[in-house]
């Protein structure tokens, strides 16, 4: 309360110096406000704040509460269970519980029902009695969702685990799937980087179906609304007869034949099959911290290692044991978990902050993160070389600490962007560092000319048929943002739009265009960032941005914009498009508006200034902006992220791109700005072109 309120007299300040006195036809473009220039020194002062004395910058992922209930409800099934650490989960659980009795997976949603019943699981396990109103009142939100049943297969499998849903009604996930070859039309490598990670420790649980039930003798039976019936438990098969679901489902029973064979040890490829999931999973511990470095792959791995044996003093059990703790946040009265670390994406957005809103090219503490992200090249061929079989010297980065396995397209293509900017005292070594990535990057251009987060071409849409498809993250599409980024990139680095991979990315912008003339938005919540994005990108390439197409996405932006100056959208977007730009305003996602209007040019156009004076009047005393709604995207309609350096980084970058057309603005017209202002540019720009 104390941080709001000093935020509204601030607030209160701003709009009795500046926009009572002041016409609101001043034209903005050509003299800055005092204001601007001492939000932006307080952005840039509180970011140098929280950085790491390593170089680096990372902020909390924050989640709902499905983390925590999964974990609880492993330590059950492992029979070791913390009472301590236990009472601050019941309380971290209770606390996210909404007043409907259920639990969400986004700040603002209703509930879930995934949610509801793990979190409703973990705290029966934990012996919250079953009379406790709390209890009473997430039982109800249960069963109106339809109980069990309704929850998706891999909530079911960690249900089946603790004897709580049977095992025969849990789509298998055969270990043979490892065994198949690229020669096959369809095969392990046209699933998505993360589902690989999650399924192949599946693959294990499935086989050896390790059942511990709770030693309170903890069930859920009154979460079965029609008691325990095929007809309720089975997977509903598609109404036309002939469906490729329909094959999926025959297909998951003759897999089920094949488990009683493989029990019977008579299964002809399953101990091959499993060894080589085992090996799998070993061999990708290496330079990870934990398998694939997110929590669904490293909590299942450790099952998994467990079903095969492995004693609990086992090295390999300790450390993943050990990185799956990293992840914890335990005070004193409570515990919350993050799906994975996200250090390398937020150096390199802060970095790009600062520079860009004129730090200077010797600052030591750049210096310093530009050191820090060039040790982070991962200079080795991981799983990507499966799908993008060409002959590219290996790079890359990737979201979190260590995880060499999977460098992604997004964090390189962001890494590059703060390269080309940040200082250092090795050009040379930066140079061919940002050669590399580029050339690495540009090799992962899918054949419809747009860019996905990990893999090349991972678009085969019968995989969302399989059983276990339910997660909604089989494949690794191409989108509109990370293209986008990628064409920015381009932009700044003097590529031409008659680059043939540039036109074809082009091509696939446009054709991803909304009817409204937004844009969906893959990994960040969601037109509002897929807009901003594009038009962001559009401009770093020199488009002419008074084309119609542009001019319908600018429309779009301004049509959207809340009466506090401010743009907001939750995650309900991606359920029904109809919520397009509803929701509270926030920093980040006003700033990202902020961003796209800036690519226009127009320092006085009013939803522009109506946009800076929002951030400007909600920003705190100490630099920062407070922040509730979760605007990150992990898997659309499951699984969502509030990246809380977020709210910290991007209102600064929009300061900056504002600043930047306001001195265009004031040059165009033969006047100066008052201040001292280098239009976003590095010290010593790159000169990398694509090689062979």
């Amino acid at each position: 309360m104390k941080a709001d309120s000093q935020s509204m007299l601030v607030s209160v300040k701003f709009e009795e110096n500046h926009f009572r006195d002041e016409p609101r036809q001043q034209d903005f473009g050509f003299r800055l406000h005092a204001d601007l220039e001492a939000a932006l020194k307080r952005s840039q002062n509180f970011l140098f704040s929280i950085r790491k004395p390593e170089g680096f910058w990372v902020g909390e992922l924050m989640v709902d509460s499905t983390l925590v209930s999964d974990t609880v409800a492993y330590h059950h099934w492992n029979r070791k269970v913390d009472l301590k650490w236990q009472r601050k989960a019941v309380h971290h659980i209770l606390s996210m519980q909404l007043p409907d009795g259920g639990w969400n997976i986004y700040h603002g949603g209703p509930s879930e029902v995934n949610a509801t019943i793990k979190a409703y699981l973990a705290l029966k396990l934990a012996g919250v009695p079953v009379t406790d109103w709390r209890m009473l009142r997430a039982r109800e939100v249960a069963l109106n969702f339809g109980g069990v049943p309704r929850m998706n297969t891999f909530s079911k499998l960690y249900l089946a685990l603790l004897g709580l849903f049977p095992w025969e009604y849990v789509p298998t996930i055969p270990c043979e799937v490892l065994l198949i070859g690229k020669w096959f039309h369809v095969n392990f490598w046209d699933m998505s980087n993360w589902s690989r990670a999650m399924l192949v420790p599946l693959a294990i649980i499935s086989h050896f179906r390790p059942t511990r039930p709770p030693k309170n003798n903890v069930n859920l039976d009154e979460l079965y609304p029609q008691g325990f019936h095929e007809r309720d438990l089975s997977l509903p098969p598609d109404p036309e007869r002939v469906s490729l679901r329909n094959f999926f489902l025959w297909l998951d029973r003759l897999h089920k034949l094949a488990e009683w064979f493989a029990e019977h040890n008579i299964h002809p490829f399953r101990k091959r099959a499993l060894k080589k999931c085992e090996q799998w999973i070993l061999e990708r511990f290496e330079g990870s911290d934990g398998l694939a470095a997110i929590f669904p792959a490293m909590l299942n791995a450790l099952i998994a290692l467990k079903a095969l044996g492995y004693a609990d003093n086992d090295p390999e059990v300790v450390r993943a044991e050990h990185e799956l703790k990293k992840l914890e946040h335990e005070t004193e009265n409570s515990v919350r978990i993050e799906p994975c670390f996200s250090p390398v994406w937020d150096t390199a957005i802060v970095a790009i902050c600062l520079r860009e809103s004129g730090i200077p090219a010797g600052h030591p503490l750049l210096k310093k993160s530009a050191e820090w992200l060039m040790e982070k090249e991962i200079r080795f061929r991981g799983d990507w070389h499966h799908k993008n079989p060409v002959k590219v010297e290996p790079s890359g980065w990737v979201f979190e600490y260590n995880n060499k396995w999977n460098p992604d397209v997004d964090d390189t293509a962001m890494v590059l962007l703060a390269l080309r900017l940040v200082p250092t005292d090795h050009p040379e070594k930066r140079d061919e560092c940002f050669q590399r990535g580029l050339n690495w990057m540009m090799a992962f251009q899918c054949k419809d000319g747009g860019w996905a987060a990990f893999d090349k071409d991972c678009t085969k849409n019968i995989l969302e048929k399989v059983p276990f498809a339910d997660h909604n993250a089989m494949l690794d599409p191409e989108c509109a943002d990370i293209t986008a980024r990628i064409l920015e990139l381009l932009g700044y680095e003097g590529w031409k739009t008659d680059h043939p991979q540039v036109q074809e990315a082009l091509d696939y912008v446009r054709r991803q265009q909304e009817p409204d003339g937004s844009w969906y938005g893959r990994w960040g919540v969601n037109y509002i960032y897929g807009t901003w994005q594009v038009l962001r990108g559009m401009r770093a390439m020199n488009l002419d941005m008074n084309q119609p197409w542009l001019l319908k996405a600018r429309d779009w932006l301004e049509s959207v914009q809340h009466e506090d100056g401010g743009w907001g959208e939750r995650c309900n977007t991606y359920d029904d498009p109809v919520f397009k730009g509803q929701g509270p305003s926030t920093a980040s996602q006003t700033a990202w508006a902020v961003m796209g209007l800036c690519a226009f040019g127009d320092p006085n156009r009013p939803s522009l200034r109506r946009g800076i004076e929002y951030l400007i009047r909600t920003q705190n005393p100490d630099g920062s902006w407070t922040e509730h709604e979760t605007t990150g995207t992990g898997f659309p309609k499951v699984f969502y992220l509030k990246y809380d350096i977020y709210r910290n980084a991007w209102p600064l970058l929009a300061f900056a791109t504002c600043k930047k057309i306001i001195a265009g603005a004031a040059q165009k017209n033969g006047e100066a700005d008052g201040h001292e202002f280098s239009p976003a540019m590095p010290a010593t720009t790159t000169t990398a072109t694509l090689k062979p």
